[in-house]
């Protein structure tokens, strides 16, 4: 039987700064995160980043026979992992660095489960967004700070571009907050659980790497007047004017709507 504390002791899994690597231990609490991301869900496959030791994974795998696919760095836990798999056949471990992987190899439908390590957790956002129609939702660790970021509405302190490009295509809500008291080891600052669920039909027509351009010039100089900060993407009057905005308004006062119809005058523009 897998028992989690005899296998931080068998594998000597102390957790590494250098992975950002900070586990949970608390059954209760993971069987908590587990039942949080497969309420009312049927996906193909789940798909868990950093399982570490393999807390959360046992969590999900007694709550579900559906495929899990762990991806994992860290030589020292590929090999706990494995002996995880040996109790739920379901399980697949994968040997590799969830940045380079390729999710669409496990088709669509995907449910995202991760404590994400915070190194690399806007990265992995970012990826995921890019092909969001591959999921069908991702229940995440975030810092607290960056958890307020993706919930934020214009005219917060806290709403910036992750604001915007996940609020384009994502319905977003904090569905726990983590004191840092309950990971080992202790971080400096709160954590929160995250649920992020795809549209069904997000803003029509426009690409990512347009979003991704014009987030970038208004909030890049957030402090100026949009008639400032969008000058290197061509006339600010123009994209203003399409998205029905004045130009002097600042970035954080922009609702996404509004960045979605500049984003669409400067894709049609550059055909």
């Amino acid at each position: 039987m897998y028992v989690l504390k005899d296998i931080l002791k068998k594998y000597d899994l102390k957790a590494k700064k250098s992975l950002g690597q900070n586990f949970i231990l608390d059954s209760n609490l993971l069987c908590k995160i587990a039942r949080t991301a497969l309420i009312n869900l049927h996906p193909s496959v789940i798909l868990e980043v950093g399982p570490g030791p393999g807390g959360l994974t046992q969590a999900l795998l007694e709550q579900t026979n559906i495929q899990l696919v762990a991806i994992e760095k860290d030589d020292r836990c590929i090999k706990a992992l494995q002996e995880l798999k040996q109790d739920y056949p379901n399980l697949t471990v994968i040997h590799d660095d969830a940045v380079a992987f390729n999710e669409k190899i496990l088709g669509e439908n995907i449910c995202v489960v991760a404590n994400l390590p915070y190194n690399v957790s806007t990265i992995l956002l970012i990826k995921w967004l890019k092909e969001i129609c591959l999921f069908s939702r991702l229940t995440l660790m975030f810092q607290k700070e960056v958890a307020d970021r993706l919930v934020a509405l214009p005219g917060d302190s806290s709403y910036g571009r992750l604001s915007v490009l996940v609020g384009w295509l994502c319905d977003v809500s904090i569905e726990m907050t983590l004191p840092p008291y309950v990971f080992t080891p202790m971080p400096k600052v709160t954590s929160a659980l995250v649920r992020i669920t795809p549209k069904m039909n997000p803003y029509p027509r426009v690409q990512f790497e347009m979003m991704e351009k014009v987030t970038a010039a208004a909030f890049g100089q957030r402090r100026k007047m949009l008639r400032s900060s969008l000058k290197k993407l061509g006339d600010p009057n123009l994209l203003c004017a399409e998205a029905g905005i004045e130009t002097t308004l600042r970035a954080q006062d922009v609702p996404i709507e509004a960045y979605c119809k500049m984003a669409l005058c400067l894709q049609e523009g550059e055909r």
